[in-house]
Formats: structure tokens, sequence, C-alpha cells
């Protein structure tokens, strides 16, 4: 990517050892964080301070908002899979298979609600498996401790919480609402360069568009830290997501434009209403783009933005509940797998398994994700050994505990503020995994035996979950891609607009860009298939322009119009652009005589006809135009 004239002049960021300094400044607080946290739990005397130094891992985020949000949620899922681990073991403890069959019922439904969220959201859905797994899982054979461990864990994650806010809060962990609104600046700038090359002619190709639409809605999980980050957090929140919105209206406004300036010349007949909806629609490009400018504003500033938009996220039920079931009849075979071979102490094998299985079913691939931990298992036992073994060396004293773990975390932590998302996540786990290793207490166990058990349970469950992955295959990327494509179609077909039909055009427009950012994710990091792009835009062009036509045919009520608006409809239902163009020219005629205005819904019409026009190179996944 060339260099602009603004970039390259812009300061470079003090390094150190390669480093910007946000990145040493992120280490940093981890490290303290983790400090404070096992050292207030062994003030406390707590039997896990464990999951202290493992929730700081988790929460590590660079800023302020962010890490407070995942602590939210965090908080929250723990006390719903205390209660979860009490109920289930105080019900099935007794009855051998049924309990593993009720836990493995857990998981899948953990990973169904995981499936149907998102960010951190998602992520408490898997944190409830996880809860249940490390507490139930851990105390299968001694039901009674189930209540005990589950408050001592609650109370460990309580401290952890608390100590990245004070670390943040004391080293001035920066906000992110300033990182965000440059992000929507920078997309604001693609969206109204489309618009502008639209006016030359220019239309950009199906899987440019669908680039834009998957940058745009991949902000949407990020919106959610800023509640949590001031006093004024809720005002950026709405700010941020009302921009977001019309960010996708406006693009989606420039598509229309491109689509106009494509067309074959028009009949003399239809010379007017293709001037005159190109006239709308460029009317419309700078109001949307005014709108953003305005929310913009409204979220550096910490006010109210115009109008609070909801920015709905697509959830395909199919899909969710297909992940849930592998989900839960992996964690059941493993289960099963554990019965049979009759080895003993395999409470914590089959916890980790949950574990991974539940950080899973957050991941757009789980089996990636399961390599990845394939990957960080054994570097976080050998780096465990090392630090158990050559650098603490018997000692218990927390002045050693703290200089021994500087090097292990503040190295993580820097490689987990990198930009790459693979060697982060790695990175990620490779500290959550060493601190499981570890388990840090007071006073620290030096048993040799103790600690190749747990390092041989790490990398053996990280080992059968892969196994099973490939014996019961996650749901492939394709095929993902073919559930979200055939739901598209089947809205786009509903004459009530499906789902869709509470909400307003433009939260309707941005529900479909999440589903077209979940068919871009759905294969990983691999460039889109320029035929799923096509039909994916094509969806998502032609159920915008019929939204846009509903919205307007409304506006103008049951006034004289009413009988041409009807057959206005009746042309939309049928989704043939000839049909399309011919009611809006009637619609004219009409408006004409009884000397009302309908300028707005002639427009929009226009632009309906020319989304379902015949397309000039269909692909596999086209359904061709409408009869």
């Amino acid at each position: 990517m060339p260099v602009n004239a603004t970039s390259a002049a812009a300061p470079r960021p003090l390094l150190l050892a390669g480093f910007p300094a946000s990145s040493w400044a992120f280490a940093l607080r981890i490290w303290l964080a983790m400090l404070l946290a096992l050292y207030v739990s062994f003030w406390l005397e707590l039997e896990s301070p464990t999951s202290a130094a493992l929730t700081v891992a988790i929460l590590a985020l660079p800023t302020r908002g962010q890490g407070m949000e995942k602590a939210g949620y965090r908080l929250l899922a723990t006390a719903i899979g205390v209660i979860a681990s009490i109920a289930i073991a105080g019900m099935f403890s007794q009855t051998g298979g049924l309990l593993l069959a009720v836990l493995g019922i857990w998981v899948g439904l953990c990973a169904y609600m995981a499936g149907m969220l998102d960010g951190n959201r998602a992520y408490a859905a898997a944190l409830c498996c996880i809860t249940v797994a490390l507490i139930a899982v851990e105390q299968i054979d001694t039901p009674l401790q189930v209540f005990p461990t589950g408050v001592a864990r609650g109370a460990a994650i309580g401290i952890g919480v608390l100590a990245v806010a004070l670390v943040n809060e004391v080293l001035a962990a920066p906000d992110y609402h300033p990182v965000l609104a440059s992000r929507i600046e920078a997309l604001h700038r693609r969206v109204v360069e489309l618009a502008q090359g639209a006016e030359r002619g220019q239309s950009p190709s199906a899987a440019v568009a669908a680039s834009m639409l998957h940058d745009i809605a991949a902000v949407r999980p990020e919106i959610a830290s800023l509640t949590t980050e001031s006093s004024i957090g809720t005002a950026r929140m709405a700010a941020a997501r009302s921009a977001l919105v019309d960010l996708v209206s406006a693009l989606s406004l420039g598509r229309m434009l491109a689509a106009l300036s494509a067309k074959s010349a028009p009949a003399p007949d239809a010379a007017g209403l293709t001037a005159m909806s190109r006239s709308w629609v460029r009317t419309e490009i700078s109001r949307k783009n005014a709108q953003v400018r305005s929310s913009l504003d409204a979220l550096r500033e910490g006010t109210r933005p115009y109008r609070a938009w909801s920015a709905p996220l697509y959830r395909s039920r199919r899909i969710a509940a297909e992940t849930g079931a592998r989900a839960g009849i992996s964690f059941t075979l493993i289960a099963i797998f554990f019965v049979l071979t009759g080895w003993p102490t395999t409470e914590l094998c089959l916890a980790l398994v949950a574990v991974i299985i539940g950080l899973g079913s957050t991941s757009p691939s789980p089996r990636s994700f399961t390599m990845v931990a394939i990957m960080a298992s054994p570097i976080a036992c050998a780096l465990g050994g090392i630090l158990k073994y050559l650098v603490f060396n018997g000692v218990s004293e927390f002045q050693l505990l703290a200089i021994g773990l500087a090097p292990v975390v503040i190295g993580l932590g820097l490689l987990i503020s990198l930009p790459n998302p693979m060697l982060s996540s790695l990175s990620r786990l490779v500290l959550v995994f060493t601190l499981a290793v570890l388990a840090p207490t007071n006073p620290q166990s030096y048993d040799p035996e103790v600690f190749l058990v747990t390092s041989l349970f790490v990398c053996l469950s990280t080992t059968l979950v892969f196994a099973v992955q490939i014996l019961l295959p996650p749901l492939s990327g394709d095929r993902r891609v073919r559930l979200l494509l055939g739901e598209a179609r089947r809205e786009l077909s509903q004459s009530d607009g499906g789902p869709a039909r509470h909400l307003a055009p433009e939260e309707a427009a941005f529900r479909d860009a999440a589903r077209i950012e979940q068919i871009l994710t759905a294969n990983g990091p691999s460039a889109i298939d320029d035929q799923i792009a096509d039909e994916a835009m094509r969806c998502f062009d032609q159920a915008e322009a019929l939204r846009r036509c509903s919205a307007e045919l409304d506006r103008m009520g049951q006034g004289p119009l009413a009988e041409a608006a009807q057959a206005v409809r009746e042309a939309l239902a049928r989704q043939n652009g000839g049909s399309i163009l011919a009611a809006a020219a009637a619609l004219r005629q009409a408006a004409a005589r009884s000397n009302m205005p309908a300028s707005a819904a002639i427009a929009a019409l226009v632009v309906a006809s020319a989304a379902f026009a015949p397309s000039q190179s269909p692909t596999d996944f086209s359904q061709g135009e409408r009869p």
C-alpha cells in the first residue's frame, strides 16, 4: 500500500527492542496486575489463587474499556457457571454416565449460545462452559466440594478483575474511543471514495463492497467496551453504533448510484425516471455522510447522536445449533474414552477438554483454534517447568516469584500486543497454559509427579480435541457459507421482510452487513470467492432496495395514490426489474394526475428495477431473475 504524504509525515512511534512504548506499557500492566492479584489471593489464603492470575491473563487488553467490559461479562458468566455447577452436581452426582451426558449437553448449550452472540458476550457464553468444567468436572468424584470450590474460584476471579481495573486506572491505560473514532473515520473515507467513483461511472467489484461491509460490521463487538470506559461511555457507544449503521446505509446508496450509472442507455420514456432516481440517491448520500460526521463528532465529544440506531447482529440458528451439537458430542465422546480406559485422575484433562471446546466455539474456525492450542501446550509446559525447577527451584518468597514471572509475563504480553492475530492468539494461550501448569500457590508445590501429570494432561487434552474434530469435523466454512446464502435467499423471497420486518431500513441493512461479515470470515483469512461475493452482494442490494421502496410507499399513506401503490407492491412482490420500472412509470403518472408528491418512492422503485435487472454474469449461486 503506498504511503501518502500525511502518513509519511506522521511521527514514528518510539521503539524499544523492536516494540513500541504502548506495547511495553501494556505488558507491564499485565505483570503488575498479575502480581497484585496473586499477592491479595495469598494474603486472603484463597484456595485457587491461580484463577486470579488466569483472570488477569484473559482480561489483558490494550485499553481500559475493553478490559472492564470483558471483566463484567466474566463475573456474570462465572456466577451463572457456579450456579449451574451446583445444580448439575446436586442432581446428577450419583448417576454415573448420566452426569457425563448432562455435562455434554451443557457444553453444547454454551457453544450454541456463543454462536448466537458476538464479542465478549460470546466469550461469556463460553465461560459458562469453562466454569462448569473447572468446578463440576474437576470435583466429579467429590460433589460435596462443588459449592466451596465455586465460591473460592468466584472470589479469585473477582480479585483478578479488581486488580486489572486498579492497575489500568493507576497507570492510566488509554481509552479506546479515540482509536474507534479513527477506525470509523477511515471507513467513512472508503465509503465516500466508493460513492465518488460511482458518480464517475466506476462500479466497484462485489468482493470490494463485501470487504467494506465486513470491515464495518467487524467493529460492532468493540463498541460495547465504550460503556465501561467512562461516565459518558453510554452516549459514546450510541454515537459509534449510529455511525456504523449510517456507514452501511451510505455504502448501499453508493452501490445504488453505481448500478444506475452502469445501466444501458434508458429508453426515452424512462430517461426522466433514471435522472430523478440519480438525483434522489445523490441527495440521500449527502444526507447520510452528514449524519456519519455528526455521529463521529458525538463520539469524540461524548454526546448523544442525532438518532440512536440499533446495530442488530445477524444470528443463524441453524449454524449455532450444528456447532453446539458437535461441541456436546465431542465432549461426550472424549468422556466415554476416559471411562473406557479407566485411567485415574483424569478430571483435569476432561476439564481442559471442555475449556478448549468452549473457547473454540467463539472462533470462526474451531479446528484452527485447536491447532493453536496444540502448539501452545508444549511451549507452556516447557516454560512452566523452567520457571518451577530452574528459576524458582524450591523458593517460596513472593519477591522471587514476582521477579521470576517478569520475563515470561512481560515477554508474552509484548507478543500479545502484536497485530498478527495468529501470533497474538498463540501467545495468549501460552500465557494461560503456563499459569495453569505452574499453578502458583502459597506455599508453592514442587512435586515433580504432579507437574508431569499436569503437563501430560494439558498436552493430551488438546490432542484429544483435535482427534475428535477429525472424527467429527466442525462445521466447515463452505457449509457455513451455503447456509448463510440460503438464509439470505429465503428472507428475500418473503414478502413480509422476514425476521427484519420490524427493523428500520437502516438497521435491517446493518443486519445484512453482519451476515456478509460472517460469510467472509467463514473460511478464515483466505480470499473470498468472487461467485460467493456476487451472490451475497446481490441479495444485499435487492433486499435493501425492497426495504427502501416499502418505506417510501408507507410514507405515502392511504391517499389518492393508494390504488397505484398497491399495484407497485404487487410488482415488488414479483421481483422483476421490468415490472418494477413499469410500476414506477404508472405511479409517476398517477402522482401527476392527483398532484401528489411521490418522487422519493418513484426514485426508490427505479433503483429496485436496476437491482432486479437480469445479471450480466450469472454464477453458480444465482437464482436468476424471478418471473
